[in-house]
C-alpha cells in the first residue's frame, strides 16, 4: 500500500509536481512512497480550491470544434517525441528509478502510445463511439415518428480519472479521450508513475498555455484511500463520473464513494488467456511457431498489461502439451532477456512454485523463480496470479473444457487455430469474455473497438436532451 510520511529534510526525494489547468505546482510538502518499489517522491499538498472548478463554469472545450481539438492533440504528439523535449526526457529518467519496467520497455511504451495521437486514429475513435459525432459540437436536431422534435447533445462531463500504474502509455490515451469529449479532467496519478501525465501536459502547455485543452486538464497525486482527500473530491457537487483503472482494491475504494449523480466507469481487473487447439501439436515446426505466438501474448508489456496472457489452455495429451511447454518457456525466456527485465518473482509465488516442483506427478515446471521466465503445467488453473513472465499452461482434452473457466473478468482470448475462432466466440461471450483475437495479437487492437465490453467515450459524456414540447396533432 502507498504511504504518506512527513517530510524529512535530510531525505532526498525526487520531485513530482502537479499540473493545474495550465500551471505547474511544485512542492515538497509530503513525501510519498511508491507501491511497487517503495521509492520515495515529493509532492505538494492537494490544493482543493484549484483542482475543483465551480459548476457555474462552462467547460473550456465546450464550443471548440472537435477538429481543432484533434489538430492540437496531433501537434502535441509530435512534440512529445522530439529529442529536445525536456519534460519527456526528464520523465523517462525518473521512471527508470520508480517503475518496475526496464527503461527500454518504458521508452517503447511511450513511443507506441503517441501513435494514438494521429488524426486518423482519433477520427475513427469518435466515429465508433458516437453514431453521430456532431453531438459533441452542437445540439443535434431529432424527431420521432409522432412528430415531436428535440435536440440532443453529448455534453462535456466533469471527470476524475484514477490512473493505472502498470502502463505509462495509458496517460496519452486518457488525455486524448478526455479532450475529445471536451471534459473538465482531474487525473489522479499512480504512485508507480507520478511523472508521465504531467510531462505530457507540460508539453502541451509549452505549445499554447491558453489552449482550452490545457485549461481543461489537471493532474495531482494523493494516496489511494486517503479519505481526507477523497471525501472532498469524490462528490457530485464537483464531478459527474469517476473513470477508474486498477486492481480490486483500487476499484473497491472508489465504489464506497458512489452516490446518485456520481457514477463509475470502471476499467477493473481483467485476466487474459490463450486457447491452443490440438492443431498446434501436429509437428515440431508448427508447435514451435505457435509457442512463439503464445509467448508474445504472455510478454505483452512484460506481462504487466491486462491483455497479457496468464493462462494457456492447450488441447492434447500430456506428452505433447509438455513439448509445447518446453518451447513456450524457451520463447518467454528469450523475450525476457531481450527486454532486460530481471525482476524475480515475489516470495508468495516462489513458495507456491517450489511446492509444485515437489509434486512433480501433478505439475510440470519449466524454468526457475528467478524472473527469467517460468512455465507451470497443471490440470486446472493455479490459484495464484501468474505475472512477471510466468505462464500457467492448463492441459485440456478439448477446448470445450476451457470454456468453463471463462468469466466476466476474462478480457482477451488469444486463439489458435484461427479457423476455429468463429466456433467459440458466442460461447466465450456468453461466459463473459470481451475480446477474441488471433494468438500472438493480444497487444494490437482494431482502432475504435469496444474496450472492456463498452464504448468508453459514449459513457463518459453527459447526454442532454432539449425538447421543444410540441405535441403530435390531434386525430381527426
Amino acid at each position: 500500500m502507498n504511504t504518506i510520511t512527513e517530510i524529512n529534510p535530510a531525505e532526498a526525494a525526487v520531485s513530482a509536481p502537479f499540473f493545474l489547468r495550465g500551471e505547474v505546482l511544485h512542492g515538497s510538502d509530503v513525501i510519498q512512497k511508491s507501491r511497487d518499489l517503495g521509492v520515495t517522491f515529493a509532492t505538494p499538498k492537494v490544493p482543493f480550491d484549484r483542482v475543483v472548478p465551480p459548476r457555474t463554469e462552462v467547460p473550456p472545450l465546450l464550443n471548440v470544434p472537435t477538429a481543432e481539438i484533434m489538430d492540437f492533440l496531433v501537434e502535441s504528439g509530435q512534440r512529445m517525441l522530439a529529442s529536445d523535449n525536456p519534460y519527456m526526457q526528464e520523465c523517462i529518467e525518473r521512471m527508470c528509478t520508480h517503475h518496475i519496467l526496464p527503461r527500454a520497455v518504458v521508452e517503447n511504451t511511450i513511443r507506441h502510445a503517441v501513435s494514438y495521437l494521429d488524426k486518423r486514429v482519433l477520427t475513427a475513435v469518435l466515429e465508433q463511439n458516437f453514431p453521430d459525432p456532431r453531438a459533441l459540437d452542437m445540439w443535434v436536431p431529432k424527431s420521432d415518428f409522432t412528430g415531436r422534435k428535440s435536440f440532443v447533445r453529448a455534453f462535456a462531463p466533469r471527470l476524475i480519472h484514477v490512473m493505472p500504474g502498470n502502463s505509462p502509455g495509458v496517460a496519452v490515451q486518457s488525455i486524448a479521450q478526455g479532450a475529445l469529449v471536451k471534459a473538465i479532467n482531474l487525473f489522479k496519478m499512480p504512485s508507480a508513475d507520478p511523472f508521465t501525465m504531467v510531462a505530457i501536459l507540460r508539453t502541451m502547455a509549452d505549445l499554447d498555455p491558453e489552449h482550452p485543452v490545457v485549461k481543461s486538464m489537471s493532474a495531482a497525486y494523493w494516496r489511494g484511500g486517503d479519505d481526507a482527500t477523497e471525501r472532498v473530491l469524490y462528490r457530485p457537487q464537483y464531478f459527474d463520473k469517476i473513470v477508474a483503472w486498477g486492481g480490486g482494491d483500487a476499484i473497491n475504494n472508489v465504489i464506497k464513494y458512489l452516490m446518485p449523480g456520481f457514477q463509475l466507469v470502471s476499467f477493473d481487473p481483467k485476466t487474459s488467456i490463450s486457447m491452443v487447439g490440438k492443431e498446434a501439436l501436429v509437428n515440431d515446426e508448427t508447435l514451435d511457431q505457435v509457442a512463439d505466438l503464445c509467448s508474445a501474448d504472455v510478454m505483452t508489456l512484460n506481462q504487466e498489461a491486462c491483455v497479457a496472457s496468464r493462462y494457456q489452455f492447450v488441447e492434447g495429451p500430456q506428452e505433447d502439451v509438455d513439448r509445447f511447454c518446453e518451447r513456450l518457456h524457451f520463447h518467454i525466456a528469450r523475450r525476457a532477456a531481450e527486454s532486460g527485465d530481471v525482476r524475480k518473482l515475489d516470495q508468495d509465488m516462489r513458495e507456491a512454485v517450489e511446492m509444485m516442483v515437489m509434486m512433480d506427478d501433478e505439475f510440470g515446471v519449466w524454468g526457475k523463480t528467478d524472473g527469467k521466465g517460468l512455465v507451470v503445467r497443471s490440470d486446472e488453473p493455479v490459484d495464484f496470479h501468474p505475472i512477471n513472465k510466468t505462464a500457467n499452461v492448463v492441459r485440456v482434452d478439448s477446448l470445450d473444457d476451457a470454456v468453463k473457466w471463462i468469466n466476466v473478468a476474462t478480457q482477451t482470448v488469444g486463439f489458435y487455430p484461427f479457423d476455429r475462432m468463429a466456433d467459440y466466440r458466442d460461447r466465450l461471450a456468453a461466459g463473459g469474455a470481451q475480446r477474441i483475437v488471433h494468438l500472438g495479437e493480444a497487444g494490437p487492437s482494431t482502432i475504435g473497438n469496444p474496450h472492456d465490453a463498452m464504448y468508453p467515450l459514449h459513457r463518459f459524456v453527459h447526454w442532454m436532451a432539449h425538447e421543444d414540447g410540441v405535441e403530435p396533432a390531434a386525430p381527426r
